[in-house]
């Protein structure tokens, strides 16, 4: 009997290509080091409370990944959601994307022509730097617009001043849009006679989304469900410990579940664990230049303090965007807005998200203190009273997002390029298994690719999620750089040690 495929991890990439493979008749064996299935889009149960990290809407233009979501799950398990995010800022609602009116109305008379004039100023004396995220969207809208809406989220996400983070950032966010877009196309259509189509002054975002009644991690405890049904192993709470290479293949994975190992021979290894990672478990170990630029991979850490508050304290929107400085969090979640199922009757649960680095002063807080934290920082902006706070839960999740430093390409291939050479059964694919900032249908789609790369195939699956066809808005909605690092993510400087303590 022919070497199983052994699957390292048990999130949407791991587990996508794990079914797969047992579909075709081939069951593999999945090793997940943790208690749950589903990586960074697991659902979180806490006393009955369920949470989901970060928000993972069910969208994707890729045919494969619908149909293999409606595969594992019924119609039944479906509800169908608007989608709905808007910016918290001064006390008001703003809506996101940007709308010239909205936006205008809430700042007020004085500060709307304040406004106004700071966009006409750049017209005459645009940023010296348009390479960054400050220079481009500042020529956009102007410094006041930059400074309310733009600035502080995104040095809230990745730490960096926006000074110092990349240009493609601004132009995939803002998908191609401006200040004068915004008031010239109602002028022009107005002029031309035509009915104005809101849906394009903008964005062309999906206003709508599937998601599982009980959370994404639904769909993954259902699919290893169905894996373990049809012949294959998902084994957890086992961790990968050693990918061992001989004569230009790896043939086994050394496994280790509490004080018991197990070597598990292999005829090829799929990898959703950590990029960084794996370059570190072969043996023999890789060449010292493989585990510098492995060394030299960084991640944005992200925790959740989850809180209980009654039913009528929430609000509509999947996520609202907290721009104020005067706080840390970064974005605040209902679950009752993506799900009732996530919650109890008469009651919600806003989930406070912080954008860390591991081990900063943030994460290193206690559960007690972090919870206080979100509390106080929920009444400090004014959307719920500290005593409407019941109960509060953390969630910490570490290495949530690839950072792109300016080298992090040229690592990146160097690690690839030693696999492809030396062990070329190894095949890497997720978020962190690629080091690429995808989206949960991306990084399943990456792993479809590589089950058929096995059976012959010969795909690219390096160009998922890089190409227009990928995304969820039109090709041509989207601004200049759009595609360069594929999902929305700045090239940001190299981090130094310094770096790291977002709580100041």
């Amino acid at each position: 009997m022919p070497a199983p495929v052994i699957v390292i991890g048990g999130g949407p990439a791991g587990l996508t290509a794990a079914y797969k493979l047992v579909v075709a008749g081939e069951p593999p064996v999945v090793v997940e080091e943790d208690s749950v299935v589903g990586g960074i889009s697991r659902t979180v149960v806490r006393d009955g409370w369920r949470f989901d990290i970060g928000g993972h809407r069910f969208f994707t233009k890729v045919k494969p990944v619908e149909e293999f979501w409606h595969e594992i799950l019924p119609p039944e398990d479906f509800l169908l959601r608007p989608r709905m995010s808007r910016i918290f800022y001064g006390g008001k609602y703003y809506d996101y994307p940007i709308k010239l009116g909205n936006a205008l109305s809430n700042l007020g008379v004085v500060e709307a022509f304040r406004c106004g004039l700071s966009f006409l100023w750049v017209r005459i004396r645009p940023p010296k730097d348009l390479t960054t995220l400050e220079g481009y969207i500042v020529s956009n809208y102007g410094w006041r617009l930059f400074d309310h809406f733009f600035k502080t989220y995104n040095e809230k996400v990745w730490g960096v001043p926006a000074s110092e983070l990349s240009a493609d950032w601004g132009a995939q966010r803002i998908k191609g849009m401006s200040l004068w877009n915004a008031v010239w196309e109602p002028v022009r259509s107005s002029l031309a006679g035509k009915r104005q189509d809101k849906s394009k002054l903008v964005t062309s975002l999906i206003e709508e989304f599937e998601y599982p009644k009980y959370g994404p991690g639904m769909m993954w405890e259902r699919c290893a469900e169905k894996i373990t049904d049809l012949g294959g192993s998902v084994r957890m709470e086992t961790k990968a410990t050693t990918v061992h290479v001989e004569n230009g293949a790896a043939v086994a994975v050394t496994v280790s579940c509490g004080d018991t190992e197990e070597r598990l021979t292999a005829s090829h290894v799929i990898s959703s664990m950590p990029f960084t990672a794996l370059a570190r478990i072969v043996d023999p170990p890789v060449p010292e230049k493989v585990l510098r630029a492995a060394d030299d991979l960084h991640y944005r850490d992200f925790l959740t303090v989850a809180l209980v508050v009654p039913e009528d304290r929430g609000f509509p929107d999947n996520w609202i965007y907290i721009h104020s400085p005067d706080v840390l969090v970064g974005r605040i979640q209902n679950f009752g807005s993506w799900s009732p199922y996530l919650v109890k009757d008469g009651r919600t649960c806003l989930g406070m998200e912080y954008f860390v680095f591991e081990g900063d002063d943030l994460w290193s807080c206690s559960d007690e203190d972090l919870v206080a934290l979100g509390t106080k920082e929920l009444a400090a902006i004014g959307l719920v009273e500290a005593s409407d706070v019941e109960a509060g839960y953390v969630v910490r999740m570490p290495k949530a997002y690839p950072v792109y430093d300016d080298v992090y390409r040229q690592n990146v291939e160097v690690i690839r390029k030693w696999f492809e050479q030396y062990a070329p059964n190894v095949h890497p694919v997720g978020r962190n298994g690629m080091h690429k900032y995808n989206n949960q249908d991306h990084s399943m789609y990456t792993a479809m690719l590589t089950v058929e790369n096995i059976h012959g195939a010969h795909h690219d699956i390096w160009s998922v999620n890089v190409e227009e066809e990928y995304h969820e808005v039109d090709a041509d909605q989207g601004g200049p750089g759009t595609g360069r690092t594929g999902r929305d993510a700045p090239i940001m400087p190299r981090r130094t040690s310094e770096v790291g303590n977002v709580a100041g």
